[in-house]
């Protein structure tokens, strides 16, 4: 089911700092995979991930959805309900004691609302988000999907078939130039479970200034990746993030 209202958000800008008044530490956050998986959210990309049991090709592109887009919409629906499933861990959680002393910006390449759930505040979804559809024909209509079923039929105001707002293969990012600036104006920046491997979302951190703190947590982090002033973390995120927050309260506060 889906809820026949498009999404209304009140826009809030990035460069708007949480306490007026107040000079806080910017720091921005990007997550991936990883932090999701300890949730019980499968990956795509890990040994026994999506990609080795689904082309991507069948089910996360828009030539799939122009050929079948009911198996299409099968997969997403398995996806929303392991999302719905799951529940914030954490390290989801620890980002959100952050807000209580710094200007917290998520860029999550998730399309889960697991950071949402969790209390977090300032969230952009590079991939979109999985818990939301949109029309066919025009992607500013955008609609919440109660429960974790959208089918065949489920209509936007317009006429057309609803579609998993999701970015899919080969169609552009939009998010990603909000997400640049906001890694431009970074203060401190956290890597937390991603490869670094997935373009563009890879080349965000590059963004962030050269003298910038910046933390990158995963158990695979690849220590020969060219980051400056980067101190790498080989820990799960739901271990290392609540120490990695304390950190950063003791000494950037």
């Amino acid at each position: 089911m889906f809820s026949k209202q498009p999404c209304k958000h009140k826009l809030v800008l990035y460069t708007e700092k949480a306490k007026p008044g107040v000079m806080q530490n910017r720091i921005v956050v990007l997550t991936g995979a990883g932090i999701s998986a300890e949730s019980g959210i499968k990956t795509f990309r890990d040994d026994d991930g999506l990609w080795k049991h689904y082309r991507f090709e069948e089910v996360a592109s828009p030539e799939a959805w122009h050929k079948h887009p009911g198996d299409v919409l099968e997969f997403y629906n398995q996806r929303r309900k392991n999302v719905i499933e799951a529940e914030p861990n954490a390290a989801h959680m620890a980002l959100v004691n952050l807000e209580d002393y710094f200007d917290v910006k998520i860029i999550t390449q998730n399309v889960d609302d697991l950071h949402e759930r969790a209390g977090s505040k300032d969230v952009i979804h590079l991939h979109g988000e999985i818990r939301k559809a949109r029309s066919s024909n025009d992607p500013s209509l955008i609609y919440p999907v109660e429960g974790w079923e959208l089918n065949m039929g489920d209509k936007a105001e317009d006429g057309s078939q609803l579609r998993p707002h999701v970015v899919w293969f080969g169609e552009p990012v939009p998010m990603f130039d909000i997400a640049i600036e906001m890694a431009r104006e970074a203060d401190i920046l956290l890597i937390i479970g991603t490869s670094l491997n997935v373009y563009p979302a890879a080349s965000i951190y590059q963004f962030a200034g050269k003298d910038v703190p910046k933390f990158y947590v995963d158990p695979e982090a690849n220590k020969t990746v060219n980051i400056e002033n980067l101190k790498i973390m080989k820990e799960k995120a739901g271990t290392a993030v609540p120490d990695l927050v304390t950190y950063l309260i003791d000494n950037f506060k």
